[in-house]
């Protein structure tokens, strides 16, 4: 059966959003309609015919007769709680400028804070970088450490960040947990930068120094001292990091914190994309 153009779900109005999200219906059938977008392939045979399944929005597989749902193999698979109110969790973080924390999902939703909780990891977890969202042109690294200090959160012990930001308006960022080492920041070059297309400014971390010959990816950043102008937009980027953090997270451990790094970040670099915000997490939760 041949592959049709789907609806994209666009804007950030929580009004618009309930009128075109008022049913498991309308959820199952948008899910589908990403599932599937590029055609249907059965996933115990691998046929490419389907009929219509035992239940709306199922597809039923000519050849082996497997019945397979939207939600099948997606992160909405076996869910605790209905899917509209699934829906209507991901709109409320991904639209958001803070996101939500549990608690207020909870109190919003009805649920129990730890199933919000759970769901939350689930969609933080599709929150990361994907292999062609790269950093490119002129790119500024750094490190901070979180959970240490009188205004920080409940947290197990302070955790060692790696981040880079594109010196542009909205310039996209990436973070992710770091030992602190020059290998683990020639790690993060190499799976966060398009090295290729860039220049690479880091402060003037003694850690660099020593070791910048040894690792390949060190040999294309050049140092500049803590105070440069330069660094002015990756120390505003820290301390916003750390204000929603703790302001809105009070509490966190390092096993989770990518995943809160995760999030942040996603919001923060669809910041010129906000419209499609929603269905970009949609697709990344169902492929």
């Amino acid at each position: 059966m041949g592959v049709a153009s789907r609806y994209i779900f666009t804007g950030v109005n929580s009004i618009t959003f309930t009128q075109k999200f008022g049913t498991a219906d309308d959820c199952l059938a948008y899910l589908a309609a990403v599932k599937w977008e590029e055609g249907y392939t059965c996933r115990k045979c691998r046929c490419e015919k389907y009929i219509k399944g035992s239940k709306p929005h199922n597809r039923r597989c000519l050849r082996c007769k497997y019945d397979e749902s939207p939600t099948a193999a997606t992160s909405f698979d076996k869910l605790k709680f209905p899917i509209l109110v699934a829906f209507h969790i991901a709109f409320s973080i991904s639209t958001r400028k803070k996101g939500m924390s549990s608690i207020e999902l909870s109190e919003e939703f009805g649920l129990r804070q730890k199933t919000c909780w759970e769901f939350r990891r689930k969609l933080q977890s599709v929150m990361g970088i994907r292999e062609h969202e790269k950093l490119s042109g002129v790119i500024h690294t750094g490190t901070s450490t979180l959970g240490k200090g009188d205004d920080s959160p409940d947290v197990d012990g302070p955790a060692e960040i790696s981040l880079a930001i594109e010196n542009v308006p909205n310039g996209k960022v990436h973070a992710s947990i770091s030992g602190g080492s020059p290998i683990d920041m020639a790690l993060f070059l190499s799976n966060y930068i398009n090295h290729t297309e860039s220049t690479i400014y880091a402060n003037n971390w003694k850690g660099f120094a020593p070791e910048k010959k040894a690792f390949k990816e060190l040999d294309h950043v050049s140092l500049l001292p803590t105070k440069d102008k330069k660094h002015t937009l990756m120390h505003i980027h820290i301390k916003n990091l750390k204000n929603w953090l703790y302001g809105i997270h009070h509490h966190f451990s390092k096993e989770h914190l990518q995943g809160y790094l995760n999030e942040y970040h996603f919001r923060h670099n669809a910041k010129s994309e906000m419209d499609i915000v929603f269905d970009k997490l949609i697709v990344r939760l169902v492929k």
